[in-house]
């Protein structure tokens, strides 16, 4: 935190448990300039000097602290972010914290320098752009969100299935049992394992995860259970596996229904016995790990195919969570549009939305989930030459499929309400504000004015559209050329081969005399 001044001062206010000299001299290590009070009187007196760069409160079971200082800040005029220490087990007090306006939320038992200057990300993002929060404060509807490791890993939860979703994992995280989260590829089903892990009384252990899927099962053998030195040729020392560097916390194992047969014996064994032995080794080696597993195959199907252990499958599965894919949770999409938005934006841009694209995106089915939301964003805002997203600019992965669909799907998915009345917002700039970390993402601005020039807009669209389709097209043909198999061919495009497969096939539909696409 190299770039905070002196003169700018952290006040810490915490009368529970003060600060003691360990405690300060690890945030000093930080760089914080902390200045340590007991009541609001002092806390009065301090705002009063000026140059104070954040409040740090402290709150265990109501948000009494957190309204008073509050209330005391807007009698006096005063404006400074707050950041709140939560302790890990009351996480609901965290997302009612950020409700409330808080700029920041970390653990009570959290001191590390990174954690902090997260915080610091967080307070000069609110400092710089109070003014534009507000805006987007106002459109959107309340957003529960989990603080995980980093700022990216943050959650919005929106729609009442994401609510609900959120108190279960809440509630799976302290007891200390295996779960296996299912649900469609994209759909976000690593946040929701950090979810547990950091909801966890493992919070403070490593969080370590491997896709069952990216790997040859050789190398899967030897990430997770790792080996001796001289095991085999090439092992010139030592490797703990991933079981070993999680200890303490969690493994996540996703796509855990393309593990090879002969590693799910190997792998339940383990979970029965929490003893593993590495490659070219004798001895035994215990371990405290907890095990969350994430597949989007329906292994009740896999294991009558005979493709996935039943045993194994009733030793993962203690608590199932589903993940459901993003046409079921459509009260997510726009705040996650606007997360996505101030994580792609250049320069911290401020980003407009129209109402027709707007509508687009709530009638879109993102058979891709959030990733292929994001992608759609990033390209909106390459295309996007003013800051003022249009419909033309969203290029969907099925672009031809909602062009044809978009007259019958637009109509039912009205905008929600509180996406809105854009211009009445704006001229009440006095309101009451929450922040936009409800987004989940640092606070930017975001705004969604009316459109216009609709017929003009859909023909750019159009063009656009099959601008980008013949690119594809040529990017696969290009791809399967210079690579010797498909999986190789997905690499180097970034989509994994059951998209390569669908794409192909539709290829192949579209111009019967492709035999390679076949």
């Amino acid at each position: 935190m190299s770039s905070i001044h002196t003169a700018q001062q952290v006040l810490w206010l915490d009368p529970i448990q003060p600060l003691d000299a360990p405690e300060h001299a690890q945030l000093t290590a930080a760089g914080l300039s902390v200045r340590c009070i007991n009541t609001l009187d002092e806390l009065q007196s301090a705002l009063s000097h000026g140059q104070t760069l954040a409040l740090v409160i402290r709150h265990d079971t109501t948000l009494d602290l957190l309204q008073s200082c509050q209330a005391l800040m807007l009698r006096g005029g005063f404006s400074v972010p707050m950041v709140c220490r939560v302790d890990r087990r009351h996480l609901e007090l965290a997302v009612q914290a950020m409700r409330q306006g808080a700029a920041h939320v970390l653990a009570t038992d959290d001191w590390s320098a990174a954690s902090w200057q997260i915080a610091h990300q967080a307070i000069q993002a609110l400092r710089l752009s109070s003014s534009a929060a507000s805006m987007v404060a106002r459109m959107a509807p309340p957003t529960e969100v989990v603080a995980a490791a980093a700022p990216q890993k943050s959650l919005v939860y929106v729609d009442p299935v994401s609510r609900h979703l959120l108190a279960l994992a809440q509630r799976v995280a302290q007891a200390n049992v295996t779960a296996l989260i299912e649900g469609p590829t994209g759909a976000g089903k690593e946040i929701l394992a950090r979810v547990l892990h950091e909801s966890s009384k493992r919070a403070r252990g490593p969080f370590v995860g491997l896709n069952c899927a990216a790997l040859p099962e050789q190398l899967i053998d030897d990430m997770l259970f790792g080996h001796e030195k001289g095991a085999f040729t090439g092992a010139q020392k030592e490797f703990k596996g991933l079981f070993e560097q999680a200890q303490g916390g969690t493994l996540f194992l996703d796509e855990i229904g393309e593990m090879p047969l002969h590693l799910q014996a190997k792998l339940l064994r383990v979970l029965q016995e929490r003893l593993l032995t590495r490659l070219g080794s004798e001895r035994q080696v215990a371990i405290d790990v907890r095990i969350i597993a994430a597949t989007n195959k329906d292994l009740r199907v896999a294991i009558a195919d005979r493709e996935f252990r039943e045993d194994l499958y009733f030793r993962i599965s203690t608590f199932k969570l589903r993940v459901p894919p993003l046409r079921e949770r459509r009260g997510d999409i726009l705040p996650l549009v606007a997360s996505l938005l101030l994580r792609h934006a250049p320069n911290a841009q401020a980003f407009s939305l129209s109402d027709e694209a707007q509508a687009q995106l709530l009638a879109y089915p993102w058979p891709g989930n959030v990733r292929e939301l994001e992608n759609v964003v990033q390209r909106a805002v390459v295309l996007c030459t003013d800051q003022h997203i249009e419909a033309h600019h969203l290029m969907f992965d099925d672009a031809a499929d909602l062009h044809m669909g978009m007259s019958h799907d637009l109509a039912p998915v009205p905008v929600p309400e509180t996406f809105q009345n854009f211009n009445a917002a704006r001229t009440n700039q006095h309101e009451s504000v929450r922040p936009a970390h409800q987004f989940g993402m640092p606070t930017e601005a975001l705004r969604f004015p009316d459109t216009s020039n609709a017929e003009d807009n859909a023909v750019i669209a159009s063009n656009l559209q099959e601008a980008v389709k013949s690119s594809e097209h040529q990017m696969i043909l290009a791809a399967i050329q210079t690579t010797e198999s498909r999986m190789e061919a997905a690499a180097k495009l970034g989509i994994s081969p059951r998209t390569l497969r669908y794409k192909l096939a539709k290829l192949k539909a579209e111009n019967g005399t492709m035999a390679w696409a076949a």
